[in-house]
């Protein structure tokens, strides 16, 4: 591999990373625009010799998605602890635009071996349903107890202290996150933004750099890292078999979650109290609305799902 090609991968890598920040935005659908997954998907192993094999890949597209974590998590710490309101309007701008796309997915129809489509029958379409509420149902049963047993997230930009059920839920967000990252079209961090944890993440990665929080920012991020890296071992070919056996149940599932996911962050209308933040408010849902529906335009479905 030839230094060029190494710094090809370091910048998609980069912009993999900075993707995989924004909640709604899939880092798995930029794999595919690359013309990566495939490649990315067998990589992933805990065949060690296979690993070795595939360093020269692996190690500037991985680091380059490091790096561009890094620099997008800062910014997205610094807009919600000075517009947090806004910041919310936005991402639950990127929800709903990443709706479309979903039940687009759940509610596809699958050619047979002849190319001839089947007609669905009814029963297929009360199972979906029925998985959309089951995962509507988990979200916001998730969320209420959340507020009640959950510790602190973030609060104008302190880190919470560490507890065991903290880590324990970090550490399965990660293993979330890295699942669902794989799957084009499905953003990872926005799964973090469904548990609760996408704040307390993005605010320890730049708090690794200040000596004072370098501790606490440590210990909180070691459980996603562990989660993420089980997740991506574990998770891809988890969910390509998923998506091959039961596609458009898998889709409903995490359309339900998503749904549901509205309910956890967006800050209500009693958050409008003037006329300049009403209109910002709604330029970010907007925006955000935006944001998902052009970035699932460059989804190459038929490519990323197979």
């Amino acid at each position: 591999m030839s230094m060029m090609e190494i710094v090809k991968l370091i910048f998609v890598g980069i912009v993999i990373g900075m993707a995989n920040v924004i909640p709604g935005v899939s880092g798995g659908t930029l794999v595919v625009v690359f013309n990566l997954y495939d490649k990315f998907v067998n990589a992933i192993t805990l065949n060690v010799k296979k690993l070795w094999g595939n360093r020269k890949f692996l190690i500037p597209l991985i680091g380059g998605m490091l790096l561009g974590i890094l620099i997008f998590s800062k910014l997205v710490t610094i807009l919600y602890s000075k517009f947090p309101v806004q910041t919310n309007f936005c991402f639950t701008g990127l929800i709903i635009g990443c709706i479309p796309l979903l039940a687009n997915y759940a509610w596809a129809n699958k050619a047979d071996e002849k190319g001839e489509t089947k007609k669905r029958s009814p029963l297929f379409h009360v199972s979906l349903v029925v998985c959309i509420l089951v995962g509507l149902a988990l979200i916001i049963a998730f969320t209420i107890l959340e507020g009640k047993f959950s510790p602190e997230g973030v609060v104008d930009g302190v880190l919470p202290a560490f507890t065991w059920p903290l880590a324990f839920k970090i550490f399965i967000a990660g293993v979330l996150g890295a699942i669902v990252m794989i799957v084009p079209g499905i953003s990872g961090s926005l799964i973090m933004l469904i548990m609760g944890v996408y704040t307390i993440i993005m605010a320890s990665i730049p708090a690794l750099f200040n000596p004072s929080t370098f501790f606490q920012a440590l210990i909180l991020l070691l459980p996603n890292g562990i989660g993420v890296l089980a997740g991506l071992i574990g998770g891809a070919k988890l969910i390509q078999w998923l998506l091959k056996k039961c596609p458009n149940h898998a889709y409903a599932v995490i359309l339900g979650l998503l749904v549901g996911s509205i309910y956890a962050i967006f800050p209500g209308f009693s958050a409008l109290n003037s006329v300049g933040r009403t209109i910002g408010c709604v330029v970010c849902l907007l925006a955000g609305c935006a944001l998902a529906y052009f970035s699932n335009k460059l989804d190459f479905s038929k490519d990323g799902k197979n």
